[in-house]
C-alpha cells in the first residue's frame, strides 16, 4: 500500500512553483534592463554607430550586444543600415520618444528644481524664456538675502549685458537674435564695443555665462541653459548675488547650477554639450 506523503512534503511541493516563477520574473527584469541599456547607448550617440561602439557604451560584449540589437531590430526599436552595418534608433523608439516629449512640461520640471537650488545656496535665482521682445523672466525665487533690483517677472533682459541674455545669444541660431542684438548695439552707450563672436565662443565652451556689475551695479550673475532635444534653449536659469555674498564661492555655485541644468536638460531628452 502506498503511503500518503507527509504534510510537510506536500507544502514543499506546492511552494516550489512560486519560487520558480519568481526566478523567471527576476531574470526577465534583468533582460529588459539590459535591452534598455542598449537603447540608451543608441540614443546617446549623435548618429548611427557600429556594434562595437554600442557594446562599449552599454558595457556588454559584442556578442551580447548583437543578440539584443537583433531582438530590438525585429521589434522596430532599432534598425541596421544594410550597407554600413551600423545601428540606429528604430521607428518605434522614435515614436515613444516623441510621445514622452509631448507630455513633458519643461517649466513644471525646472521650477521646483530651481526653487530647491535657491533654498540650498541662499542665492536668488530666476528662470527666463525667450519671448517676442527677447529673454524674459518667467519666475524669480528670492534667496536668503533678497536681491533688490528692478528685475521682476516679465522683465526683458538684454542679450549682451546680461548673463541670461548671453546664454540665449550663444545657444540660439545667430539669425534669430540678429535684429535684437543690432538694436542693442545701436542704442548702447559703451566705452568699448562688444566682441559678439568672442562672447559666443566663451559661453559655448564653458556652457555658462557670468557678468559682474555689467547690467546692474553691485550685482553678479551666472546663467546656464536648459537645452531641448534639438540643442536649442528651452529655458535659462540664472543665479544672482550682491556684495553681501562672498565672491570666492561663485565658482562652486556655478558648478552646482550647471549640474542642475544638465540634469534638467537630460530629463527632457536634450543632450548636454561637451565643455572645452
Amino acid at each position: 500500500m502506498t503511503k500518503a506523503p507527509r504534510t510537510g512534503q506536500r507544502r514543499t511541493e506546492k511552494s516550489a512553483p512560486p519560487r520558480t516563477r519568481a526566478v523567471v520574473v527576476r531574470r526577465g527584469i534583468r533582460s529588459a534592463g539590459i535591452a534598455f541599456d542598449v537603447l540608451s547607448a543608441l540614443a546617446a550617440e549623435p548618429e548611427a554607430v557600429s556594434l562595437t561602439a554600442v557594446a562599449r557604451r552599454a558595457g556588454l560584449s559584442a556578442s551580447q550586444a548583437h543578440r539584443y540589437l537583433a531582438s530590438l531590430t525585429r521589434a522596430g526599436f532599432a534598425r541596421q543600415n544594410p550597407d554600413s552595418g551600423y545601428y540606429d534608433l528604430g521607428s518605434k523608439a522614435i515614436q515613444i520618444g516623441l510621445a514622452a516629449l509631448a507630455r513633458t512640461d519643461v517649466f513644471a520640471l525646472a521650477d521646483p528644481a530651481i526653487a530647491e537650488f535657491t533654498r540650498a545656496t541662499g542665492r536668488s535665482t530666476l528662470l527666463a524664456a525667450r519671448g517676442p521682445l527677447g529673454p524674459t523672466v518667467v519666475r524669480l525665487h528670492a534667496g536668503r538675502i533678497p536681491v533688490i533690483t528692478s528685475i521682476a517677472v516679465g522683465s526683458v533682459l538684454p542679450y549682451l549685458r546680461s548673463a541670461t541674455g548671453r546664454v540665449f545669444l550663444s545657444f540660439l541660431p545667430e539669425d534669430e537674435t540678429a535684429e535684437e542684438v543690432a538694436n542693442e548695439l545701436a542704442t548702447a552707450r559703451m566705452q568699448e564695443p562688444f566682441d559678439i563672436h568672442a562672447i559666443r565662443a566663451r559661453v559655448r565652451a564653458e556652457i555658462c555665462a557670468s557678468v559682474d556689475e555689467l547690467l546692474i551695479a553691485g550685482l553678479r550673475a551666472t546663467a546656464a541653459p536648459i537645452l531641448d532635444i534639438q540643442g536649442r534653449v528651452a529655458l535659462v536659469a540664472t543665479t544672482m548675488a550682491t556684495r553681501a555674498f562672498d565672491p570666492a564661492a561663485d565658482a562652486a555655485i556655478a558648478v552646482q547650477l550647471q549640474a542642475l541644468c544638465r540634469r534638467l536638460t537630460e530629463s527632457i531628452g536634450g543632450h548636454w554639450p561637451a565643455s572645452n
